[in-house]
């Protein structure tokens, strides 16, 4: 089948969305943008594919096994590409323990990783037994990195290192991790994902029917922070405001303006009831107020970026944060924790920080029209978004403010329908 895919690279995460030729979504895919823009690129696209294959053969498992089957066989699949990632990163630390640790703690050393990654192992099988697995980040990164430093704390001790000596191990691998080209494709994983889901032989049918299907890419535009990267001509590149001002507007048509927080910038946009930019303004001069500033506070507290806002939603008393400075977060942060504030009632102040920054922006923009729609990574923080929410209502009073559940593929989206639009031209 024939089908249009844009390709927004972020400055921290790369998205993909993949449409057909009547602008239904097929597949979307994302990833860290890591430092390797051109890789980044590359596994967004291969895991939007992927997820068109999994689209693609819903109803034929869903008639064959029904929708638990497909759940299962998801989270099968998931699970190999985690242990491909996981044991390149195993490998690497045993290494780097080698190379870096003194003589007479790479023992212990050895031995705390073995136990952290039998235990990772571990909770990732017992994932594939639960009927409602929890909900966790879609970064390897942040999955790995939340259940490694979570154990490191348990075993750092037993095993006579120390916890920031375990923890400094990971943060030297990591990257080499992401940077990695592995196979991460429908066909590489989805033998033993068939499997370990233990898939009926209608199943293993529906599965090959998809597995060979093919998908005629016709036209690809790109967007985002990273844009001059790609492999693209000009005339198939286009600016992050159009592409986040027309995603928003295809998400709801009723779109008047449009905020964009992602990692690098923030985009405050107003459209016409065609999608099409009328005025925007965008803070990249640095990170403040962003989700790379979310990002450090995440690593300063060594939690994922996913629990941020989760925590901060529990705050009785928010502090009041005078600076969103991402070069002085870390010393704020741990000013505040010396002085006794509660972590959740400073990643409270720390959000409503970001938001009152873009609150400005929107201001200077020309304000916020009905309707209102929050784009970008940041929107799907639950903390985030209540501030958000109390902000507007008490400088513009009540508005229709729209939050996709795939907010953070607007960008990719907007590309994928102007690669649409052009095709038609």
């Amino acid at each position: 089948m024939k089908c249009f895919v844009g390709i927004d690279l972020g400055s921290t995460t790369t998205k993909a969305v993949v449409l057909d030729e009547s602008g239904h979504v097929l597949g979307r895919g994302i990833t860290n943008s890591r430092s390797n823009y051109d890789l980044a690129a590359e596994v967004a696209r291969t895991e939007a594919f992927v997820s068109a294959r999994f689209n693609h053969l819903e109803r034929e498992v869903e008639r064959a096994g029904g929708a638990a089957a497909l759940s299962r066989l998801l989270l099968a699949f998931r699970m190999e590409q985690m242990k491909v990632q996981l044991a390149s990163l195993r490998a690497r630390i045993g290494d780097e323990i080698g190379r870096t640790v003194a003589p007479a703690l790479r023992a212990s050393a050895a031995d705390a990783i073995e136990e952290i990654f039998r235990r990772i192992d571990a909770e990732e099988e017992a994932r594939l037994g639960e009927s409602s697995p929890s909900i966790r980040s879609d970064f390897f990164r942040d999955a790995a990195g939340s259940a490694y430093a979570r154990l490191a704390e348990e075993v750092a001790a037993k095993a006579g290192v120390t916890f920031d000596l375990l923890l400094g191990l990971y943060d030297k691998c990591i990257v080499a991790v992401e940077n990695e080209p592995l196979a991460l494709g429908f066909t590489e994983h989805i033998g033993k994902a068939l499997d370990r889901a233990g898939a009926s032989a209608a199943v293993r049918d529906a599965v090959h029917a998809s597995a060979t299907a093919e998908f005629e890419v016709a036209a690809t535009v790109g967007t985002g922070y990273g844009r001059a990267r790609l492999p693209f001509p000009k005339e198939q590149i286009r600016s992050e405001i159009l592409c986040h001002g027309l995603g928003a507007h295809v998400l709801f048509p009723g779109t008047r303006t449009v905020l964009d927080i992602g990692g690098q910038d923030t985009k405050a946009i107003q459209v016409d009831a065609r999608g099409i930019v009328t005025g925007f303004q965008m803070n990249d001069r640095c990170a403040a107020g962003c989700g790379r500033y979310l990002g450090y506070i995440a690593d300063e507290m060594n939690m994922g970026l996913h629990e941020l806002g989760p925590l901060a939603l529990q705050s009785k008393r928010p502090v009041k944060i005078s600076s969103t400075c991402t070069v002085f977060a870390g010393a704020e942060l741990r000013e505040r924790l010396s002085l006794g504030e509660k972590r959740e009632d400073i990643l409270a102040g720390l959000h409503r920080a970001v938001i009152l920054r873009a609150m400005s922006l929107l201001a200077r923009s020309g304000g916020i029209e009905d309707e209102f729609t929050f784009t970008g990574g940041v929107a799907r923080n639950a903390a985030g978004v209540r501030a958000l929410q109390g902000l507007v209502a008490e400088n513009y009073g009540p508005r229709q403010i729209n939050i996709s559940a795939d907010s953070i593929y607007t960008g990719a989206l907007g590309a994928a329908h102007f690669a649409l639009r052009g095709a038609a031209e």
